[in-house]
């Protein structure tokens, strides 16, 4: 029944495209453009509600989408739908006469169209402008879909976005916090000194993170690159440069899975002040979050997905190690690598027949406890297996200077007290390729101009990387990352 249903929709559908189609000689015939051009607006729907006080009884003109049609013979009622909101209109027969009344009706939902009136209140109470007269100004030749039924195909509204935006209020909504959420990181970072940069999109190392590349081919240089992973490595190249704090706003792209939390093409926030240290860090990502939740919501009270959740400063800060014990009674730093290998089993954890107990206690974390992490925490002090960009630990060489930024049980930012010895971060890039002849495509490949900037003196330097998208989902109460995207790559159809 339901697949009758559906072919009896689009067949309706075609048949009222065809419609459409065919109005615009009706419009043409009346010396009317279907399409027409610019149109001058004093006011938006949102303006006149809120200044009703002073707008009552003025002329004023305002533009946007038809929503909804309401026709009582000699008169009609028209909702217009703007970026600030949507506002009803009234006509009347004879305030328009018979050709502009005429014309009136062969509006269809989905039309764009200039209007121009009175502002009055109808009985009923509700805020509206009388129609004086009103302009053509873009033909919907595709019906929207029916109120009642709505954009609910997940792959069409993530396909068509444009649709999704004009027939569902709180989609656009997100999108507009999302701007804000920006603008806030942007004067919160502009405000503590931070020169926003831009660096390459395209690399010949792919480097900064451990993640799977995009290969691409250039072709005046004859040589393939990869499109960045992480912008890390150019921007401490600017701390050597003696840029000493920085950041960047970008798209990064890793070639990997597809998830409700991951989409290979992501924003990311990431930033690096010289004499700092990963404690520095916390106080800014802590606080950072903070300041987009109250510039984009008013509040640092938020609830996601059910959850109440307090991003108010200071979070807590556990290490990796005493988080993993907590929840699973394994101290995996006092095992032996076998031992810990083992432990690792015993937990249903597939582990390679090499790794190590740092590596070990990163995958229990990853896989016991993270989920379980809904509070804005800290994590601190990874292993080095996993942190090869990380200073070392000063009391214990096997953790580093790392944390983790965890909320919703999922990563938010990601930090370091940068590793700033050459020759320690070379014996790390070796120890990478090692893992990459292993199997490993997600390890770091070795970056000689990167060793050779730390050889010039990379000052002590503490650096943050942030999702932008995963922010933006916590903020706006969003389940998938794809709800926060406003055109997610989307496999062509047939």
């Amino acid at each position: 029944m339901d697949e009758l249903e559906d072919t009896a929709d689009v067949a309706t559908m075609v048949d009222e495209a065809d419609q459409r189609r065919a109005k615009l000689d009706y419009w043409r015939s009346r010396g009317a453009d279907p399409f027409g051009s610019r149109f001058v607006r004093t006011h938006s729907s949102r303006q006149i509600i809120d200044g009703f006080a002073d707008l009552e009884g003025k002329h004023v003109s305002i533009a946007g989408r038809v929503m909804a049609f309401r026709g009582h013979g000699k008169a009609s009622f028209l909702d217009i739908a703007d970026l600030a909101g949507r506002i009803q209109v009234y006509a009347r027969h004879d305030a328009l006469g018979d050709e502009q009344y005429g014309m009136l009706q062969q509006v269809d939902i989905g039309d764009i169209i200039g209007v121009a009136g009175e502002v009055f209140r109808t009985r009923r109470g509700e805020i509206s402008v009388a129609l004086s007269s009103f302009t053509m100004l873009s033909k919907s030749l595709r019906p929207l879909p029916e109120k009642w039924h709505g954009l609910k195909d997940v792959d069409i509204r993530y396909r068509q976005r444009y649709v999704d935006l004009i027939v569902n209020p709180e989609v656009r909504d997100t999108f507009i916090t999302r701007t804000r959420i920006v603008s806030a990181i942007r004067s919160f970072l502009d405000k503590r000194g931070f020169l926003e940069v831009e660096t390459p999109s395209m690399h010949a190392i792919a480097g900064g993170a451990t993640a799977r590349p995009f290969i691409t081919h250039h072709n005046a240089l004859d040589m393939d690159l990869y499109l960045r992973i992480a912008t890390e490595l150019h921007l401490k190249r600017l701390i050597v440069g003696g840029l000493e704090r920085v950041y960047e706003i970008g798209r990064i792209f890793r070639n990997e899975g597809i998830s409700t939390r991951h989409n290979p093409e992501f924003t990311s926030v990431e930033l690096y002040q010289a004499y700092a240290d990963y404690h520095d860090m916390m106080e800014i990502t802590e606080n950072l979050v903070a300041h987009a939740a109250r510039e984009a919501l008013g509040a640092t009270r938020i609830t996601y997905q059910g959850s109440a959740i307090d991003l108010t400063p200071p979070w807590p800060r556990i290490t990796m190690s005493e988080a993993v014990r907590q929840r699973t009674g394994v101290d995996f730093m006092a095992m032996s690598h076998e031992e810990a290998r083992g432990a690792c089993r015993r937990m249903g954890l597939d582990v390679p027949e090499h790794a190590t107990r740092g590596a070990c206690l990163s995958e229990a974390y990853e896989e016991k406890v993270e989920a379980s992490l809904i509070q804005p925490t800290f994590i601190m002090d990874y292993p080095i297996e996993v942190s090869p960009l990380a200073k070392k630990r000063s009391d214990n060489p096997e953790l580093t200077y790392r944390f983790e930024a965890v909320c919703a049980g999922r990563e938010l930012a990601n930090a370091f007290s940068e590793l700033n010895d050459p020759i320690d971060q070379r014996e790390r890039f070796l120890a990478q390729a090692v893992a990459r002849e292993r199997g490993d495509d997600e390890a770091h490949m070795m970056d000689e101009d990167f060793v050779t900037a730390l050889e010039y003196g990379l000052p002590p330097t503490g650096g943050m990387g942030l999702g932008v998208d995963r922010l933006v989902m916590l903020l706006t109460d969003s389940a998938s990352i794809r709800d926060v995207i406003l055109f997610p790559l989307m496999r062509p159809r047939e």
